[in-house]
């Protein structure tokens, strides 16, 4: 098929295409396309800039624009990648579409978001967490979507969206339409359409871990202390806008600013911007305001500007896969680009995944011959055996381990009937530490004479010797109870005293042996009940 005409689309879709000037359909689009206009579900993979954005939204807007009552939802790993959508969909209904519209992702506002579903719009885009948050709070409701597209679902499932995936599906309706696009297809992604898909038609257009063939693929081995010096190098020496990937958001910070102080123009975009500041420095870049974006990869998918000319991997990507994302940036739409990596000694391991992921018959050390520091740091280090003390040097001395087996040597010398001897334990020696303890307890049967004790031992306590014991033989606690008893009887005998003598003791100063309190001529108080009077105080007992 020649052109978009041979579709029989929609006359406001045409005319949309024909004003975008998509006149020739991609490989991914014309096999997609005619299947997807029947209804039928597709599992679709392709390379990076093939096309697969327009491959899905071109019947997604079909289906809107020929039935009023479809409603349709789109679900995108990233901001970058669903405002691009969203953008495409926009152009696809035409300005004067009367279909409305949501654009559900993190960092927007809430409320903005809230008031756009207010409206009922029959075509969502966002991403999966943001989705899921509006449909917790009851602000969206998707019970009559029936045509569903999860765009780059290897990329959401690697971020960890499977579970918000799962509850927003199981929401929708089982008569539906899926399409699922993605760049990769590992196993989780066949069990997930198994899942959500009835029989899909399987699309595959060419090999979805190789580069394109316009893209001319560069490396630099380098230490790592010098990357930055090479970098300038390379950015001085070349023309066009460049994109130059990082491994961490701090460090896309601290790159775009020394750039800055070094005359580049250039500027910063990660996961830690706020949308807004996001979309300022991608609509930046696409006017050429500034020429070298320092970028992680949270634009390493979804990103289309046509005049990017080159990549440099100042880092390389922890997953081999995301390297064809990343240098995918470039050359797109049949276009030439160039993708350039900065490879340390230490990035060797990772550039042995990336090499092998393109070429599985390949097998590299991650450095060239001529680069010996690299290649005896990659090596792989072989087990030695172990030479130390107890250690055997082969497998022959393991074996014959317990007839050459020697005395141990240490500082605490053990008696030699532990290595085997045959000696008796009569005939063990006694420990010389520092602690000198009777011989009793090596068995020759001496006294113990570290403390001297006296030989009256009592039950209670223990008094060394040099002490009388014959004075009292009641234990301290003993004596110490009984002096009290003493005391208490003495007082007691002494109260009862005074109060016989006509109480020569002033009242309130003498000692009751207990009870209750009494007058000094031995009658009770009268009890006198506590004045009623605000702030009155409890009288004084009567005499």
């Amino acid at each position: 098929m020649k052109n978009f005409e041979g579709f029989g689309l929609h006359r406001v879709l045409s005319a949309s295409l024909k004003h975008m000037k998509y006149t020739t359909p991609t490989p991914i689009q014309e096999q997609a396309i005619p299947i997807a206009l029947q209804g039928r579900d597709i599992l679709g993979s392709a390379q990076t800039g093939t096309g697969k954005t327009a491959a899905f939204a071109i019947p997604l807007v079909e289906a809107l624009l020929r039935d009023e009552r479809q409603h349709a939802l789109v679900m995108t790993p990233t901001r970058e990648l669903g405002k691009q959508v969203m953008g495409i969909m926009q152009q696809l209904l035409g300005p004067k579409s009367n279909i409305k519209t949501a654009f559900l992702i993190g960092g927007e506002s809430m409320g903005k978001q809230h008031a756009q579903l207010k409206r009922r719009p029959r075509l969502i885009v966002g991403t999966p967490g943001r989705i899921n948050d509006h449909m917790e709070r009851g602000n969206l409701h998707v019970d009559q979507t029936r045509f569903l597209v999860l765009d780059e679902t290897d990329r959401m499932l690697d971020m960890g969206f499977s579970v918000q995936i799962d509850r927003i599906v199981k929401h929708l309706p089982k008569d539906r339409q899926t399409l699922l696009f993605s760049a990769t297809m590992p196993k989780n992604i066949t069990k997930m359409a198994d899942k959500y898909q009835d029989n899909p038609e399987r699309i595959a257009i060419g090999s979805t871990i190789n580069v394109a063939e316009n893209i001319d693929q560069q490396i630099i081995r380098v230490d790592q202390d010098k990357k930055y010096k090479t970098l300038c190098a390379e950015l001085e020496s070349r023309q066009g806008s460049i994109i130059v990937f990082v491994k961490t958001k701090r460090n896309a910070d601290r790159l775009a600013k020394k750039l800055k102080e070094n005359d580049f123009k250039a500027d910063a975009i990660h996961g830690d911007l706020k949308q807004s500041k996001r979309q300022r420095v991608i609509q930046s870049f696409r006017s050429k305001n500034f020429r070298i974006l320092v970028a992680t990869d949270v634009v390493a998918r979804g990103l289309d500007v046509p005049h990017i000319a080159h990549v440099i991997n100042y880092d390389l990507p922890q997953m081999a896969e995301d390297y064809i994302h990343r240098i995918g940036r470039t050359a797109r739409a049949g276009a030439k680009g160039e993708a350039l990596c900065l490879i340390a000694p230490q990035d060797g391991r990772l550039w042995r995944a990336i090499e092998q992921l393109l070429d599985p018959s390949k097998k590299s050390d991650g450095y060239s011959n001529d680069s010996k520091q690299g290649k005896k740091s990659n090596q792989k280090r072989r087990r030695k055996p172990h030479r130390g003390k107890g250690g055997f040097d082969n497998a022959e001395r393991r074996d014959n381990r317990s007839d050459e087996r020697k005395p141990y040597k240490g500082k605490r010398k053990f008696s030699e009937d532990r290595q085997g001897e045959g000696k008796s334990s009569d005939e063990r020696k006694s420990y010389k530490g520092k602690r000198k303890f009777s011989d009793e307890r090596q068995g020759e049967g001496k006294p113990f004479k570290k403390k001297k004790y006296s030989e009256n031992k009592n039950a209670d306590s223990r008094r060394y010797e040099g002490r009388d014991s014959s004075k009292d033989d009641a234990s301290s606690s003993d004596k110490k109870m009984a002096g009290n008893q003493t005391k208490r009887s003495r007082n007691f005998a002494e109260g009862r005293k005074s109060e016989s003598n006509g109480g020569n003791k002033p009242a309130g100063k003498r000692k009751f042996s207990g009870g209750r309190p009494h007058n000094n001529d031995g009658s009770q108080p009268r009890r006198v009940k506590r004045s009623s009077a605000p702030g009155g105080k409890k009288p004084r007992r009567a005499a």
